[in-house]
């Protein structure tokens, strides 16, 4: 259930940003296929990626896990 609200949240920041998949995965070097599966839930994020997605979305990563 964690994955998925984290998930909805990376997402929900990116297109907010205005950024597709795939810019978003150009500009933190994550893998589209990755980013894919981070975003449907289906992978755990791991702690360089969270920083990396945070960095791009320009939030904490404490914003981008709901807290």
């Amino acid at each position: 259930m964690e994955n998925m609200q984290l998930a909805n949240r990376i997402r929900a920041f990116r297109k907010l940003k205005g950024l597709t998949q795939h810019e978003l995965a150009a500009e933190t070097g994550i893998s589209l296929a990755i980013l894919g599966a981070i975003e449907r839930g289906n992978r755990k994020v791991s702690q360089q990626e969270l920083d990396r997605i945070a960095g791009v979305l320009a939030i904490s990563i404490e914003e981008l896990q709901g807290n």
